[in-house]
């Protein structure tokens, strides 16, 4: 309700974050959501043999922390992938806002089953997808979510380490698969920063690995 967001201007809290900090971390209390103002972050959570699971990357005007609603600890971690801001709402007053605002809460809920869409089919690509279809998928998840520069690279660079936490492989599967993309001159690397040049051919590596 427009109102409302006078009383939620008062009550929000701006939060600044330095490159690689914590926003909140897998089994800590919840204490409430998050709003990206600028910058970018990685939600992830623990996996098989202490490696990093990464859930999805989030970008500016994405919501954080929300899936701590359901319970008293949050299930992931988020860390910021460059130094970041985000707007905090702390739960008892996100809990008075739902109840006093019909509309906000039915939006929150049809994001609620977006995302729950978009989890199920992360999962099943994870389990059905080839593991070159994976890392194509994450490449192409990055462009999508943090867009290029004016050089056409992907305008926040992402560690090897971490294109694998999303793709659910390895750190040398990664090296490996990258540097066979750039001898095919499907995608430019330079550092930590990738362009992509024939976003087409990654498509089809998608594709087929669903077969």
């Amino acid at each position: 309700m427009p109102e409302w967001k006078e009383v939620i201007a008062v009550k929000k809290t701006t939060l600044r974050f330095r490159k690689g900090a914590l926003l909140f971390k897998e089994g800590e209390p919840v204490k409430g959501i998050y709003l990206l103002y600028s910058g970018a972050v990685k939600v992830h959570k623990k996996w098989a043999d202490g490696k990093e699971l990464i859930i999805r990357f989030a970008a500016v005007g994405d919501i954080l922390g929300h899936r701590g609603l359901a319970g008293d600890i949050y299930p992931v971690s988020a860390t910021a992938l460059e130094d970041s801001k985000a707007c905090f709402v702390s739960n008892p007053f996100l809990e008075t806002t739902l109840r006093a605002d019909h509309v906000f809460t039915r939006t929150l809920m049809q994001f609620y089953a977006a995302e729950l869409q978009k989890a199920e089919l992360r999962m099943r690509n994870l389990a059905l997808m080839e593991v070159k279809g994976r890392i194509a998928e994450a490449l192409l998840e990055l462009q999508a979510v943090y867009g290029t520069g004016k050089n056409k690279f992907i305008r926040v660079p992402v560690t090897r380490q971490d294109i694998a936490g999303y793709a659910g492989t390895t750190y040398e599967t990664v090296f490996k698969f990258l540097k066979i993309l750039v001898d095919a001159k499907v995608i430019q690397v330079s550092g930590k920063s990738i362009c992509i040049r024939q976003p087409g051919k990654l498509v089809k590596m998608c594709d087929s690995s669903r077969e």
